[in-house]
This record gives C-alpha cells, structure tokens and sequence, in this order.
C-alpha cells in the first residue's frame, strides 16, 4: 500500500514526536476507518482515512497548490541519492508529502505543478483528461513546415505513435528556431525525440503553461500559490468540479 507510515502522519499532526506516537500506536489509542492499529509498519492516506486517536478525529491537512518555475539541473524526483536540487526544495516544506505534477527532464526548464492533492495531480497526468502542456522550444536549424506537420500527424516511438496538438515557429534566428508546442501526453523525453525524428535538436526547452495555468513572469527557481481561480479551472479540467 502507498502512503505515509502511521506514526509519521501523527508526529506531523503535532502529537509528539516520531517515538511517542509509536507508542500511541503500541497501546492501541489510534483508529484508521474505525479499526485499532497496533502495527507500526501500517500505512495510510490521511487525506482519504478517517484516523482517530483516543477517539478525535485528526485534522486533514490542508491542500497546496505551488507554480515552480524549475530550472536546469533540478531534479522532480522525491529521492536523488545524488543528492541533486529538487524541485520540492523550492517550496515551503509541507506535514503532508508532496507531489510534482509530472516531470522536466533534467536540462529541461519551465512551469511545473507542485500540490499534496495526489488525486488532482494523478488526474492532470492521466491521458484521458488531454491536459494541455505548452512549451517554447530552441531548436538547431530551421524546421520545414511539412515536418511540422509531420509531428501533428505523428511519428512512432518505442512505445507508440506520438503526436504534438499544436505547433507554430514563433521566431527564426541566424542558426535556430523558437517553436511553441503544445502536447497532451505525457511520455519520457517526449518533445526531445519527436524532434529528433525530423532531424532537429533541442537546444532549449521551456514549459509556459499547464492547463489554465501560465509562466508567465515567474522568475527560474521561484515559485507562487495558485489562485482559487487556477485551482477551480485544473479540477474542473479533471472532472474534479
């Protein structure tokens, strides 16, 4: 099972440190769903589970909801035995685990989600809610439009055909390209190898937009609370509202 052990739930709740709520468990004072867990190996989702210790209910955590603008280098992963910036570094710590809503490579810059609402985040990486991510991409060389259209109509990779849902050159240089994509998928390294495919490498990638939500002016290794608004229009993307 997935989630966070029990006795670390309750020491984040503020009910005493890691060893006394294992000995809140020990001495069945804690209910999960209404059933005495004496196990300190259990697991739970406190924003799914009722838990109650000597009969209150503890409180739920309350939901963030974070627009990072990841830099080059920082990783999304929770764990780096490299020991690498991450991106959940670059928020305030939480009491509830949190969660980047899907990943940037690690040269790849840009817009990323971080929240605690694993249900909203699973659902805005799932396929079938097509959420809408924009990138603006440097490219070396100067793609054809019929490649363009290539990609719209899709190229095969290792796991399947892919294509991007939209994409315009916005801007040519002496020896490059700016293109904006927009993809509703989600595979590794994705824009990377479509482009690839058509001969052309990335030579930066940036992320501008999630869904309703946008970059905009947010400074590299920054990072800002949603608004109502942006959370309202993500669950309602998702079927959440």
């Amino acid at each position: 099972m997935e989630g966070q052990r029990l006795q670390k739930v309750l020491a984040a709740a503020g009910l005493g440190s890691r060893r006394a709520c294992e000995e809140l468990i020990l001495t069945g004072r804690v209910e999960v769903d209404g059933r005495v867990v004496t196990e300190l190996g259990t697991r739970v989702d406190p924003e799914r589970q009722r838990i109650r210790v000597d009969g209150e209910l503890l409180a739920r955590p309350k939901r963030v909801y974070y627009a990072v603008n990841k830099p080059a280098g920082v990783v999304c992963t929770h764990r780096d035995p490299s020991g690498r910036p991450r991106v959940v570094d670059l928020v305030p710590s939480s009491t509830r685990r949190l969660f980047t809503v899907g990943r940037l490579d690690l040269h790849s810059e840009g817009l990323i989600l971080v929240t605690n609402d694993g249900e909203l985040a699973n659902r805005l990486m799932h396929p079938r809610y097509r959420i809408a991510k924009r990138y603006r991409v440097l490219v070396a060389g100067y793609p054809e439009r019929s490649q363009l259209a290539k990609l719209q109509r899709g190229v095969h990779l290792a796991e399947g055909v892919a294509r991007v849902a939209a994409i315009r050159v916005k801007a040519r240089h002496k020896k490059s390209t700016v293109l904006e994509m927009v993809l509703t998928e989600g595979r590794n390294r994705e824009i990377r190898r479509l482009l690839a495919r058509i001969g052309h490498k990335v030579v930066r990638l940036v992320r501008i937009g999630v869904g309703p939500v946008r970059l905009g002016t947010l400074a590299p290794g920054q990072y800002r609370p949603l608004t109502r608004g942006e959370i309202e229009a993500l669950r309602r993307a998702t079927g959440l509202a």
